[in-house]
């Protein structure tokens, strides 16, 4: 063998052997991530910034030896964006790996059904992870739903997703609308149905209850909701205590005890069932309903029924000495 070739086959040895010891400890270097650690790709980051970025968190001992490894032995793959989870003892190539082909952490925030918009900003707003400052979202325009996000995500990036999805689901719903129903548009549906949402818990009576204020809507009466004469008040926050006198008769767009039909806009953010049950009311002769002592309520068609079922309603009130 020539000089040239002994050079080649020494430098070849030299290779592999750096490789198979590299691959006894998970090559590119033992690991120094004592424990599960999180990790943060920013967007648009490039290898190299990541691997300074790692060598700055002290989860590698050296980015150039890290790049140089990742080079020969890593995949061509690009990396992605977002947070991931690297476990302890994760080598070098574990790590390159989880960049290339792991899962994104995802975390969630939830706004329940009935959440008013105040409520949904100071939830988005006391989100740590969350970044930015948004304002306080036009009633009735987020779906309520639990949505994922990325550590350091925009909070008007997850606040857009909200209102993108009330958006979507008000034109899937609206098309579908039984004839004759008493909401003329997709906006008149959304007041309804925030109503319905607060005036009732009970998935069962979702549909009777936009029955009854169909009927009140069709025949002009007062709708005579008792959320819509706090919303004013608190913006939908609870009001902590009974609703004055003085309230009840407050003009205003949104008291419907003092007005005919919708109040100016909604009440809370309705959730999909409520919006169904707008679109596709009970066939109901029901015009006025009170609580029945379970949660629910007793339903009738005559103010005659009414006050019989609001006389139970008082005794179940005094049983519980609540009067």
């Amino acid at each position: 063998m020539n000089r040239k070739g002994c050079l080649v086959a020494v430098i070849l040895g030299a290779l592999l052997v750096g490789i198979a010891s590299a691959s006894t400890w998970g090559w590119w270097g033992a690991s120094k991530i004592d424990e599960d650690t999180t990790f943060v790709v920013p967007a648009g980051s490039s290898l190299t910034s990541v691997a300074a970025k790692l060598e700055e968190e002290n989860l590698i001992a050296s980015s150039e030896s890290f790049l140089l490894w990742a080079k020969f032995l890593g995949s061509g793959d690009p990396i992605k964006a977002g947070e991931f989870l690297l476990p302890a003892g994760a080598s070098g190539a574990d790590i390159l790996d989880t960049f290339q082909h792991g899962e994104v952490i995802r975390r969630y925030v939830t706004v329940p059904e009935g959440m008013p918009s105040i409520l949904v900003y100071e939830r988005l707003m006391g989100e740590s992870l969350l970044t930015g400052a948004i304002p306080v979202p036009e009633e009735g325009s987020v779906l309520p739903e639990s949505y994922d996000f990325e550590r350091g995500e925009a909070r008007t990036a997850v606040l857009a997703r909200m209102q993108k999805a009330m958006r979507d689901t008000v034109a899937e719903l609206w098309p579908k609308r039984a004839p004759g129903i008493a909401v003329k548009t997709p906006e008149e549906a959304v007041i309804l149905a925030s109503i319905v949402e607060k005036e009732t818990g009970k998935d069962s009576e979702r549909r009777m209850v936009a029955g009854l204020y169909s009927n009140r809507l069709r025949q002009g009466m007062m709708l005579q909701a008792d959320p819509t004469i706090i919303y004013p008040i608190t913006k939908g926050k609870p009001l902590g205590r009974r609703i004055r006198q003085s309230e009840i008769s407050d003009v205003n767009d949104y008291n419907t005890y003092s007005m005919v039909g919708l109040p100016k806009g909604p009440i809370t953010n309705p959730g999909r069932a409520s919006i169904e049950a707008v679109l596709n009311p009970a066939d109901t002769d029901a015009l006025f309903m009170v609580a029945d002592g379970t949660g629910g309520h007793a339903f009738a068609s005559t103010l005659a029924e009414h006050n019989a079922n609001v006389a139970k309603w008082f005794a179940i009130r005094r049983a519980r000495g609540e009067m």
